[in-house]
Parts: C-alpha cells; sequence; structure tokens
C-alpha cells in the first residue's frame, strides 16, 4: 500500500485507491476505486455530506443514489416487481442518474423520453419508469431524513405521464391460424402453446409449472383430472394462491410429459454436438418466446403475433361460448376481490366446463371476423411507431 499526493487516498497492491481520511472528528473510508479521481470526487463528496449535516441543510443526492435506496428497499421486503423495476430504471440511471433530486421534473426528463422513444420503446414501458422516478422523489421527500431530520427533497415534483397512444391492440388467433402456428412449431413448444390455447396462463407460469403442484381431482365418477395449485411466488402480484385446471386436451398433453423430468412439466431435449449418441436428457425450457417461435409465427404468416395473444385467444373463446365472467376470472386470474380462494367441487366442475367448451372449434367465424375488422380499425388508429405496428397493419 503505498500513499498518493492526495492526502487521505492510498493507492492499493492490486492498482485500486482506496479513501481513509479523518474529516471534523469523523473517519471517512472507502475502498475499490478504479482510479484516483473517482476516489477524490467520492471524498469531496463525503466532506460536503459531513458539513451540510452540521449545517443542518439538505445534502444534494443524485437519482442514481436514491434508486438504489429504492432497489434496497425492494430488496428487503422481496418485492415481486424487483426484477422488473431494475430493468426499467437502468437506462433511466444511464441517461440522468447524474441529475440530484432537486433538479428532476418535466423539462429535465424530456432527455430520457426522447433516449427511448428513439429506441423504440412504447409509452406505457416509458410511463412505467417515470412511475418509479415519481415514487423515488415521493419517498424522497416524505420518509427517507438525513441525520439532521432533514428529509432528502424538499418537495417531490409534479411528473406528468404521457398520452399511451400507440397501444397494440390484442390479437387473438382464428381456429385456422391455430392449426397453421402449431405445424409450424417444434414439438416442444407445440405442446406448451396448445396447453396455453387450453389454461389462458402467462407465459413464465406455463414454462415453470412443476409436478409438485399437481393434485389430482376425482370431478365425477370416471373422471379424474389434474389440478396445478400455482404458489404465490408464481403469481403475478404474489397476492395469493391461483389454480390451473386441465380439461381433456391440457390432461392428454400433461399426461404424454410424465416421466421426462423429475421436476418440470415442460421441457426440451437436444442431442449433444459433437456426439453420435443421442442425449435424451430433457431441460427446463425458460421461454416461449425464443428463437423457434419467431421463426414459426413467420412461416405460418403471424408475424405480429405475441405470445400473450394467446391467452387474449382464450379469453375471447371463453366470452363466444358465453361462460359466466366470474369463471373467466377465475381462469384468468383477473383480480376481484369477490373471487374465493377456496373452492368447492361444484366450482371445479363449472370451470372444467367451461374450458371444455373451448377445446375444440366451435361456430364462431362470425365474430372472429368482426374481431379482425375492429382490431385493423384499431390498428389505423394507432400511430406506427414500431416496426411490430407496421407489419401487423
Amino acid at each position: 500500500m503505498a500513499r498518493t499526493k492526495s492526502p487521505g487516498i492510498r493507492a492499493e497492491k492490486d492498482g485500486s485507491y482506496w479513501v481513509d481520511a479523518w474529516y471534523r472528528n469523523q473517519r471517512i473510508s472507502k475502498r475499490g476505486f478504479e482510479t484516483i479521481e473517482e476516489a477524490h470526487d467520492w471524498l469531496v463528496q463525503a466532506k460536503q455530506s459531513i458539513a451540510a449535516i452540521e449545517a443542518e441543510q439538505r445534502i444534494p443526492v443524485t437519482l442514481d443514489q436514491a434508486a438504489a435506496e429504492f432497489i434496497k428497499l425492494k430488496e428487503e421486503a422481496d418485492a415481486p416487481t424487483l426484477k422488473n423495476d431494475i430493468s426499467m430504471l437502468k437506462p433511466a440511471i444511464e441517461t440522468i442518474g447524474s441529475l440530484t433530486l432537486d433538479e428532476i421534473n418535466n423539462d429535465s426528463l424530456k432527455r430520457f423520453v426522447s433516449f427511448r422513444l428513439k429506441q423504440g420503446r412504447k409509452t406505457k414501458t416509458i410511463n412505467h419508469t417515470l412511475g418509479l422516478i415519481r415514487t423515488i422523489c415521493n419517498l424522497a421527500a416524505s420518509e427517507w431524513r438525513f441525520e439532521n431530520g432533514l428529509t432528502w427533497l424538499d418537495k417531490a415534483p409534479k411528473i406528468k405521464l404521457l398520452v399511451e397512444d400507440d397501444k397494440r391492440p390484442p390479437r387473438p388467433i382464428t381456429w385456422d391460424e391455430q392449426e397453421r402456428l402449431l405445424q409450424q412449431l417444434p414439438e416442444h413448444l407445440r405442446r406448451m402453446v396448445l396447453f396455453d390455447l387450453n389454461s389462458g396462463l402467462r407465459e413464465d407460469v406455463v414454462c415453470s409449472l412443476r409436478w409438485e403442484w399437481e393434485l389430482k381431482i376425482n370431478l365425477r365418477k370416471g373422471l379424474q383430472i389434474s389440478v396445478f395449485v400455482i404458489p404465490r411466488a408464481n403469481v403475478k402480484g404474489r397476492k395469493s394462491e391461483r389454480i390451473v385446471i386441465c380439461n381433456s386436451v391440457a390432461q392428454a398433453l400433461v399426461d404424454s410429459q410424465r416421466g421426462l423430468h423429475p421436476e418440470m412439466v415442460f421441457t426440451y431435449w437436444r442431442p449433444k454436438k459433437g456426439f453420435d449418441i443421442v442425449d435424451v436428457k430433457h431441460h427446463k425450457i425458460n421461454f416461449i418466446n425464443n428463437t423457434a417461435w419467431q421463426k414459426a409465427v413467420k412461416r405460418a404468416h403471424l408475424d405480429d403475433l405475441h405470445v400473450h395473444d394467446l391467452r387474449h385467444t382464450v379469453g375471447m373463446r371463453l366470452r363466444l361460448t358465453e361462460t359466466a365472467e366470474r369463471t373467466q376470472d377465475v381462469i384468468l386470474w383477473h383480480s376481484n376481490s369477490s373471487m374465493n380462494s377456496h373452492y368447492a367441487i361444484a366450482q371445479l366442475r363449472e370451470i372444467y366446463t367451461a374450458l371444455e367448451g373451448i377445446s375444440i372449434p366451435g361456430h364462431d367465424e362470425e365474430s372472429l371476423n368482426l374481431h379482425a375488422m375492429i382490431r385493423q380499425a384499431q390498428i389505423r388508429a394507432v400511430p406506427q411507431k414500431s416496426h411490430s405496428n407496421k407489419k401487423a397493419a
């Protein structure tokens, strides 16, 4: 370890720098700076912070620092949105992270908004980040305090969100389109997609479906079905456990997967490169929306189709079969305060009957054509800012 010309900064053997200084009877210490300039800047800021606290003044806090505190709170609370919040805040930190909280306003945020729009991001995505910044500022103005008792921010700014005029309309598929899509998918994805079209699950739940969640229920004499109880940790929002009831199609798919993997329901296998012997070890599938999916939708001439549209398709088909709205909510896991987490056999039969009603094509082509006409009108009304919207149009 060697001293540098800057008082309080030492050079470490690994080439990094260590701040170790005293200021107003307080020790300031931190290791791991890559350059002496970074160490010096941090030391100056630390001294200013101590001086400001003693003078009972607010210390300038950057958005980067405040975001780190926000993420720390999320981690401590084991928030289900943690990963998504980190992902959404990252581009903001990269563009405007050096702004102090008192410099944040609608004008200073324009640089970030412009940056994201140029990247082709939807206004809903940008608004998500703006909402997080607004929450951070509100916490800084109300809950987060310095040692002198002052809040990090005197008053939170009023951050306006963008008008969401570029929303992509839902894109349910017809039975003919479904058949075209299934023909183009590899076997492991074909099974997952068909299961999704008979359950209405989110992509991540289909991918994470586990055998330990399965229960065998005697629905009636001679009919035993699989019911999967999904833990709160795997449910969006983590409010409560949810159930997945298998109709005849979903049941056949689940049964065909038995014995392939000790934990996961849906898996894939592929031979090891360079080996003549086939490796039949099955692996977990993390996404339906992978390269194979993207190639398949193009070959099926469904370029504008998203995985989430499979869920929209289930919702549309349930409505076409005149399924009760309450039953639709249970199947699609829509938030509803009147829902009961305890299900009677009669309710399970009702859900099974509704799902069985969408397991085979119905006489709904006129309704489907009407949906297509409405969607085309919606697309024309949406500004064609994204490549996907242009292809859809």
